[in-house]
C-alpha cells in the first residue's frame, strides 16, 4: 500500500508539473510602442489636430513606407482626469537602429520634408504654443506563445 501511495503521489505531481517544465516563459517579446502624452492648449485643438492630420501623418506614412515603423495611432483620452494628457501618439516599431542608420534616416526625413534640421526644430518649438509634451513611454508588446 505504501508503494502504491508513493507511486500515486509521484504520478499526480508529475501530471501537475510536467506542462510547466520545459516550456519556459509563456510570452515572447513583440513590437515596441513609443507613446507620447500630449496636452493640447485651450482653444488649440483644431490647430493641433490639423498638424497631426497633415504633417505628422505624412511623416509617419513616409517612415512606414521605408519599413522604419510598422504603424502609428492617435488615441484620445475620453475621460481625462486632472493632469492627464488629452492625446496619446503611438508609433509602433520592431527594432532600434544604430547611429549610422539613425543618421541616414535623419537625412532622408530632411530630404522628404525639404527642410533642414534647424527648420524642423524651429517648427517643433512653434508647436509649444498649441501643445505640451506631457511625457513619453516606451512599451513592449508581449505576445502569448
Amino acid at each position: 500500500m505504501k508503494k502504491f501511495l508513493i507511486s500515486a503521489t509521484l504520478l499526480a505531481a508529475s501530471a501537475i508539473s510536467t506542462p510547466a517544465m520545459g516550456q519556459g516563459w509563456p510570452t515572447v517579446p513583440g513590437d515596441y510602442w513609443e507613446v507620447s502624452a500630449i496636452d493640447i492648449a485651450d482653444g488649440s485643438g483644431l490647430a493641433y489636430m490639423t498638424f497631426l492630420a497633415d504633417r505628422w501623418r505624412k511623416n509617419q506614412e513616409f517612415a512606414k513606407s521605408q519599413g522604419w515603423i510598422k504603424g502609428y495611432h492617435v488615441l484620445s483620452n475620453e475621460y481625462a482626469r486632472k493632469d492627464e494628457p488629452d492625446l496619446y501618439l503611438i508609433v509602433v516599431f520592431d527594432k532600434f537602429v544604430d547611429a549610422a542608420e539613425g543618421e541616414r534616416r535623419r537625412i532622408a526625413f530632411e530630404a522628404y520634408n525639404k527642410r533642414t534640421t534647424a527648420q524642423l526644430q524651429a517648427e517643433s518649438g512653434d508647436r509649444v504654443k498649441i501643445r505640451t509634451l506631457a511625457g513619453d513611454m516606451l512599451l513592449r508588446e508581449l505576445k502569448f506563445k
